[in-house]
Formats: structure tokens, C-alpha cells, sequence
């Protein structure tokens, strides 16, 4: 009876999270525009692979997504922070919605080229970096302190099922109707999304002109800050670790469903929602379960359960397992990538100053920004020694990194 009363009470927090002034838009737009840049990502990955039949080549168009992330992920916390996060989404959306509109055109007049699809992702990170600094900001805000954590929690859980939903729709749609559908279909959301944060009635406490003196100052004292915090600097330690080594295995996945399993564009859609359904399902438990203590334990944990999945999936891929076989492994790795996700929002959240977190958040934003390289090394491995090889060996290096680092703080004593 005490467990039926603490589920639904847990149920009627998350409603009464979604309920709140301005979440449900912020919710919508986001969960929208993330299914459009996973949609585009395996189509672009598909195209390019079809046309120039190079592992690397299909790295190199999605290094060029998340390159922004590394470039630009500091700054744009410290702009968040003085300029209204109202416009910075909104006009993101804008510029993808148009970033996809030329390329859907150009497909269709059969102009397109790699080097086009290069620009259009570097356009689509650009949007995507503010992402974390700005919306998430504002989704933690609308909720207000005491529910900021179940809010974050609401939005990963969302992001983990759109990176199921995206693939899918990319898979199938590039399938049967091909790249300028895909595209045009991701333009037309984008233009909806952003239409629902023009309608968005928000408030936001000027802190000031934004100056670059101001830019160098702020990014210097988050830096000071993060220096100077053990709990911070390992959670960047094991940001860069894992989208160095970990998040990067996505572009192993088209040419492993290719040349090794001889997969459909839909089933390759379908292997890359594995990693993210497991995300899904653990997120929701994390979610209601409210994990608030030792949170780098769980973010630690996490990345290297993610880690394992991911050598076990290149080991028994060079075996040629079943493919159900591949699809269940990925899933579990899915279990420590929301565990990683969700820790990592929290720490920001529950342990750095409000003053502070948006210029955080940028640092983090920088880590993940490490997966454009890491998305690159994957490239050049999987040419070198194959998608298998390459998937084993970034598994390995993945859990002797952060195995190292788990152990440095456990004997710290950090982890208590």
C-alpha cells in the first residue's frame, strides 16, 4: 500500500512538472528538434555511405554536427546567461529549419553532394550547442528549484526516446522515399518547434550587456571554478572520456550494418534505437526513483557499463551474431548511457552555484563537444581494422579511462 501511494504521489510530481508555466512548449520544441537532427544524421550518414562507400567519409559528415559543441559550447553558456534564451532557440530553429529546406531542394534537383550535407550538420551543431546552456536552462527554470531535477529528468528521458523515434524515421523514410523527403519532412518540424517557442510568454533577469571582455572573464572564472571543484573536474574527465570513445561508436553503425550484416536502411535505423531504448527505460526508473546521492558513482558506473556494451557488440559482431543478439547488448549499454546523462545534468544542477551553472553547463557542452574527434578516430579505425575492430577497441579504452578514474576516486574517497 506505502509503495502504491509513493508511485502515484511520484506520478502526480511529474504531472504537476509538465503542468507548470511554459514546460510543455520548451518540452514539445525540444523532443521535436532532437528527432529531426537524429533523422538527418542517419540519412546523411546513409547517403554518404552510399555514395562514396567510406567509413570515413560518413565520420567526417557527422564530425562536422557536433563540431560546433567543441568550438563553441563554453561561449555559449556565458551567452545564455546575458542574452534572452527565448531567442537564442527560436532563431536556432529558424536556421535549421532553412539549413534543412536547402538541402531537401538540392536532393531533389540532384545536386547534392557530401560537402553540402557537411554544411548543413555544421549548421545543425551550431543549433544544437545552445541547446544545453538555453532551453535545458529554461525547462529547469519554468519548474522552479524544487523540481528542477525531476524537470531535467522529464527532458532527458525524452531526448533518450527521440534518439529511438529519429533513427527510425530516418531509416524508414530514407528507405522508401529518400533524402530530400527526410530533409523536408526535419524542415517543416523544426518551423513548427520553433513556432511554439515564438508563442512562449518568458521572462529573463538581464544580467548585463554581453561584451567579449565579459565572454573572457566569465569563461575564465567557470574554468577557476571547475579547477577548483573535484566533483566538476571528474565530471569532464568522464564527458571527454566517454564522447571521445563512447557516443562515437554511432558512426561504426551504417557501415557495421552494411558491409557485415548486409542490414536495410530501416534495420540500421533500428540498430542505432537499441543504445537509446535502453536510455529510455532506464531513464523512466531513474526518473521516478529520484536518485539524488552519489551521483558521480552513477555517472562513473554508467559510461563504463556503456563502455562494456560496446566492446561485447564489436566482439560478437566479428563473430557474425544474430542480429537480435547485437540489438539486446546495445540495449544494455542504453542502461549506463541514461545513468551517465541523467548524473551529469544533476551534478551541474544540484552542486554549482545558480550563478554559475550556465557557464557550467558550457564546459560540459565542451566535453561533449569532444565527440567530433572521437567521431573521426572511429572513422580512421574502422578503415584501418574495420567497424568491428574498431568498436572493441573504443570499448576497451573506454573502460580502462574511466576505470582508472573511478578507482583514483574511490580511494579519495569521492564517491561517498
Amino acid at each position: 500500500m506505502e509503495d502504491d501511494q509513493m508511485t502515484v504521489g511520484r506520478s502526480l510530481r511529474s504531472i504537476s512538472v509538465m503542468r507548470a508555466k511554459g514546460f510543455m512548449p520548451l518540452w514539445t520544441a525540444g523532443a521535436v528538434s532532437t528527432s529531426m537532427m537524429w533523422l538527418e544524421m542517419l540519412a546523411a550518414a546513409l547517403f554518404t555511405f552510399k555514395a562514396t562507400n567510406s567509413a570515413v567519409d560518413v565520420a567526417v559528415v557527422s564530425a562536422c554536427r557536433s563540431l560546433p559543441l567543441l568550438l563553441s559550447g563554453a561561449i555559449m553558456g556565458v551567452v545564455a546567461e546575458a542574452v534572452d534564451r527565448k531567442k537564442i532557440v527560436l532563431f536556432g530553429l529558424l536556421l535549421a529549419s532553412a539549413s534543412s529546406t536547402t538541402v531537401a531542394v538540392l536532393s531533389f534537383l540532384g545536386a547534392l553532394s557530401t560537402w553540402q550535407l557537411c554544411a548543413a550538420a555544421f549548421v545543425s551543431g551550431v543549433v544544437y550547442a545552445t541547446e544545453m546552456p538555453a532551453r535545458r536552462r529554461m525547462i529547469a527554470e519554468t519548474a522552479g528549484t524544487a523540481k528542477a531535477s525531476r524537470a531535467v529528468a522529464i527532458d532527458s528521458m525524452t531526448n533518450y526516446a527521440t534518439r529511438c523515434i529519429g533513427p527510425l524515421l530516418g531509416g524508414w523514410i530514407y528507405g522508401a522515399l529518400g533524402v530530400a523527403t527526410s530533409y523536408f519532412l526535419s524542415a517543416a518540424a523544426s518551423l513548427c518547434a520553433a513556432a511554439l517557442i515564438y508563442r512562449l510568454d518568458t521572462v529573463q533577469v538581464s544580467t548585463g550587456r554581453l561584451s567579449l571582455s565579459r565572454i573572457c572573464g566569465d569563461l575564465i572564472e567557470a574554468g577557476r571554478y571547475a579547477r577548483d571543484s573535484r566533483t566538476i573536474m571528474a565530471l569532464l574527465t568522464v564527458t571527454v572520456i566517454t564522447n571521445l570513445c563512447g557516443y562515437s561508436y554511432n558512426v561504426l553503425l551504417t557501415p557495421l550494418g552494411r558491409e557485415t550484416f548486409n542490414l536495410s536502411a530501416l534495420m540500421i535505423g533500428v540498430l542505432s534505437s537499441a543504445e537509446p531504448a535502453g536510455s529510455f527505460v532506464a531513464g523512466a526508473v531513474i526518473g521516478s526513483a529520484r536518485m539524488r546521492r552519489h551521483s558521480l558513482r552513477w555517472l562513473l558506473s554508467g559510461s563504463i557499463l556503456l563502455f562494456l556494451a560496446i566492446a561485447v557488440a564489436g566482439f560478437a559482431s566479428s563473430y557474425q551474431c544474430p542480429v537480435a543478439l547485437l540489438l539486446l547488448v546495445l540495449f544494455i549499454g542504453g542502461l549506463g548511457s541514461a545513468a551517465y546523462n541523467i548524473h551529469q545534468t544533476t551534478i551541474v544542477i544540484e552542486s554549482v552555484p545558480g550563478a554559475m551553472r550556465s557557464r557550467v553547463f558550457g564546459l560540459v557542452t565542451v566535453g561533449i563537444g569532444c565527440w567530433p574527434i572521437g567521431t573521426l578516430l572511429a572513422g580512421a579505425l574502422a578503415a584501418a581494422i574495420g567497424p568491428t575492430g574498431a568498436l572493441m577497441l573504443l570499448g576497451l579504452t573506454g573502460i580502462a579511462g574511466n576505470g582508472l578514474l573511478a578507482l583514483r576516486a574511490a580511494q579519495a574517497g569521492w564517491l561517498r
